[in-house]
């Protein structure tokens, strides 16, 4: 046992010394979302009237439901599929094997050593994520073209609404009271700033307080900025996934003795069977759908990352809008058992192949 963290830590500085497998992890889950949102910073910078601000909730929701799970699974299965199978595509598994040292071991070092390298990057990219979310987000609330001051009470929303009658009435309104307000075309105002107190007539002020009254409600839904807790859940659950990716992965190369048959089985089955069994409920075979990880793994997404703001094939939005209703019946607890199952069937099997091979 003593020997277990100096064989780890080998381990993890053999995967380190894979230059090409440590760019495409850096790059995918660090590089990608940085540059999208040094983009965004900078648009905003230079052009803050047409373009929004670069974080807030709408952001923070797509990213975090969309692209980090996607590149943190295909990421998670490259140093799985290296880790189970680099022994035997460079010939140095005998010399492992002759050194006396238990096989399962061997074996068993592989999981701490990879997700020892994958962790970290995949929480460097989402505090990124989070960091850009919370301190870039809009000063106000975007509602129709709107710019409104956030957590005002339902009285202070129609005494806001009084005094920007015209803006109110041509995006929230609709029919006669739009031609009696004179909007003759989109909103011209800034959407990067809260728009400025606007004189009206008395009829337009009492029309776009009623205005405000129908749409309070609304307006309380809308949300500027993640909070934290939902950020500490949806980080939890990204890391989760890609734990289970990996186990899968080293499991499956360990059994095929490679890395690319892996590696593929486990994108197609992720990113295209997956979203299709979510999308269709099969009454005969709900048992069946409910025992992919994948599905189990989407049953624990965070009720914050609603499944509208993902697109199709994506890992975090399988199923798409609605997706939550689409998903076999099932519970939290039955879809972490499930998530057990899965890391402990690919444990064994993974370990079993390595020690029954041949040197």
């Amino acid at each position: 046992m003593t020997a277990m963290p100096a064989m780890i830590a080998t381990r993890t500085m053999e995967l380190r010394r894979r230059r090409g497998l440590m760019i495409a992890v850096v790059a995918m889950d660090i590089g990608f979302p940085a540059l999208f949102l040094l983009i965004r910073l900078i648009l905003h910078v230079f052009a803050p009237r047409t373009s929004p601000p670069a974080g807030g909730d709408l952001i923070f929701v797509v990213i975090t439901a969309g692209f980090l799970p996607t590149f943190s699974f295909i990421t998670a299965v490259l140093v799985g599929g290296t880790a189970g199978s680099r022994d035997l595509a460079e010939g140095t598994f005998r010399h492992l094997v002759v050194t006396g040292r238990s096989r399962l071991a061997l074996y068993l070092v592989r999981i701490p050593a990879g997700l020892a390298i994958l962790l970290p990057v995949i929480a460097v990219s989402y505090t990124l994520v989070c960091a850009v979310s919370a301190f870039a987000a809009p000063t106000f609330v975007d509602d129709w073209n709107v710019n409104i001051p956030p957590g005002l009470s339902q009285a202070g929303f129609e005494r806001w609404a009084a005094n920007h009658a015209r803006p109110v009435i041509c995006s929230l309104a609709s029919g006669r009271i739009q031609t009696v307000a004179g909007c003759s075309s989109p909103p011209s105002w800034s959407k990067s700033a809260i728009t400025p107190a606007q004189p009206a007539p008395r009829k337009l002020e009492a029309a776009a307080i009623q205005i405000a009254r129908r749409n309070y409600r609304g307006y309380t839904r809308i949300i500027v900025s993640p909070s934290i807790s939902l950020m500490i859940k949806a980080g939890l659950w990204i890391e989760l996934q890609a734990t289970v990716a990996f186990v899968i992965a080293l499991g499956l190369a360990s059994l095929m003795g490679q890395r690319t048959g892996p590696v593929l089985l486990l994108l197609v089955l992720q990113l295209i069977v997956t979203p299709i069994l979510a999308a269709v409920v099969i009454p005969h075979l709900q048992d069946l759908q409910r025992s992919f990880a994948g599905l189990a793994i989407a049953r624990l997404e965070p009720s914050g990352l609603p499944g509208s703001a993902a697109l199709p094939g994506i890992t975090g939005g399988v199923g798409g809008p609605g997706r939550a209703h689409s998903l076999p019946p099932g519970s939290a607890a039955m879809a972490s058992w499930v998530i057990i199952g899965w890391l402990a069937a690919w444990t064994i099997i993974g370990a079993w192949r390595m020690m029954t091979r041949d040197a």
